[in-house]
């Protein structure tokens, strides 16, 4: 079974694709095929930064052709205008992967730190180390933690990933 796996934001986005691979070698081990962390500049109008998360998601279904989608659940408790911002990303996020056929899930932040590292309340650190150990890297174009160019958002989305694995055994 193939995912993608988004970590929602508005000015950047991490996505990953995620295949569980069936018993073998890597007895039934998730195996990262993809991820990014997708940006919109500051400089569009905000209906054009939607869009284009709309786009590059669609782009990345097609490509991979994923069965399911998995996402977190939005959790703010400071800036209003940036969580209604990013709750307008992730409609276009669950707008875009149902119009293409996918099952959605999401997970809150707490669901995805447990099932990472076992224990709520986490450090990125830690989430970032335990994902790093959690999964098999299938492409070399695929640079996770060999690049300070890997985001948190990246990251997030992967973990978000093996979170929908774990929960649907």
């Amino acid at each position: 079974m193939k995912i993608i796996s988004i970590d929602p934001g508005y000015e950047r986005l991490g996505i990953a694709i995620i295949e569980k691979l069936p018993k073998g070698k890597t007895f039934g081990k998730e195996v990262l095929v993809f991820s990014e962390c997708f940006k919109t500049s500051s400089k569009l109008p905000h209906h054009e930064r939607l869009a284009l998360i709309g786009n590059r998601i669609k782009e990345v279904i097609k490509k991979f052709r994923p069965e399911q989608l998995a996402t977190e659940k939005l959790f703010f408790s400071g800036n209003q205008k940036t969580a209604m911002l990013v709750a307008e990303a992730r409609g276009v996020i669950l707008y875009t992967g149902s119009s293409l056929g996918l099952e959605v899930f999401e997970y809150t932040p707490n669901q995805v730190k447990i099932a990472i590292t076992g224990y709520g309340r986490s450090e990125k650190k830690q989430m970032i180390d335990m994902t790093k150990k959690l999964i098999v890297v299938n492409s070399p174009s695929n640079r996770l933690g060999t690049s300070k160019t890997n985001s948190d958002d990246e990251f997030d989305a992967i973990a978000i990933g093996l979170t929908h694995f774990a929960i649907n055994r």
